[in-house]
């Protein structure tokens, strides 16, 4: 299996053995996602040895291979008399290009986190309880962990690997829609602020914080 691959995989089966380990009974309420969407970032600073270098201008293009997506698997905590209140283990695959504007200021020939900034967290969730209705709204928060993979071309030499990054932060806010007994479709906005601090060539360490926009839509499998 090629590192790409495994790459990809990974976050998939961490989730479903993360749920499986969940205090089970007959009440439990489990729920497995997936979704993609539009995500964007704005500018970030970039810093070379911790000493301010230039300013990223960052394209998210979501729907240029690899895309932006995302799995996740939610335990709802109906078996404490908390249904509304759930715990949710999220992977997205989130990623920016650098610009021309900053390739030309920088003078680098390539720079990107494009397999991925790969976020990993976990998270609260409530859920609006709305009664006679298929409709649920929902908001969450959480921390966890980034592995972007580096892509850094220069004069001096080139990167092109995965690293741990650091530490990211989630908000999401969203609405699901109950279409079938067991299944729900929702759309959601999410924002990840990532602190990521990685190695280049010539021995430098690049530091920058990347916050990411993303508009979700995905399907839920409840169990």
């Amino acid at each position: 299996m090629s590192l790409r691959v495994a790459t990809l995989a990974a976050p998939a089966a961490i989730i479903v053995a993360g749920m499986t380990a969940l205090p089970q009974n007959a009440s439990a309420e489990m729920a497995f996602s997936v979704y993609g969407g539009y995500q964007s970032a704005p500018h970030s600073e970039i810093d070379i040895n911790n000493q301010d270098a230039f300013t990223a201008g960052w394209e998210g293009k979501p729907f240029t291979a690899p895309p932006h997506w995302g799995v996740r698997g939610t335990w709802w905590l109906d078996q404490f008399d908390m249904p509304n209140l759930g715990i949710s283990l999220d992977y997205s695959h989130d990623k920016v290009y650098a610009d021309s504007e900053t390739l030309s200021k920088s003078g680098w020939s390539h720079f990107e986190f494009t397999d991925g900034i790969n976020l990993l967290t976990l998270n609260a969730l409530y859920r609006f309880p709305i009664k006679e209705t298929k409709w649920t709204p929902y908001v969450g928060a959480g921390a966890g962990i980034n592995v972007p993979h580096v892509e850094v071309t220069r004069a001096s030499g080139e990167t092109f690997d995965y690293q741990f990054g650091g530490a990211t932060l989630q908000a999401q806010a969203g609405i699901a829609y109950s279409f079938l007994e067991n299944w729900d479709a929702f759309l959601e906005y999410k924002a990840t602020y990532s602190w990521v601090d990685v190695d280049i060539d010539s021995g430098d360490s690049l530091q920058t914080n990347i916050f990411t926009n993303a508009v979700n839509v995905g399907v839920s499998y409840r169990f």
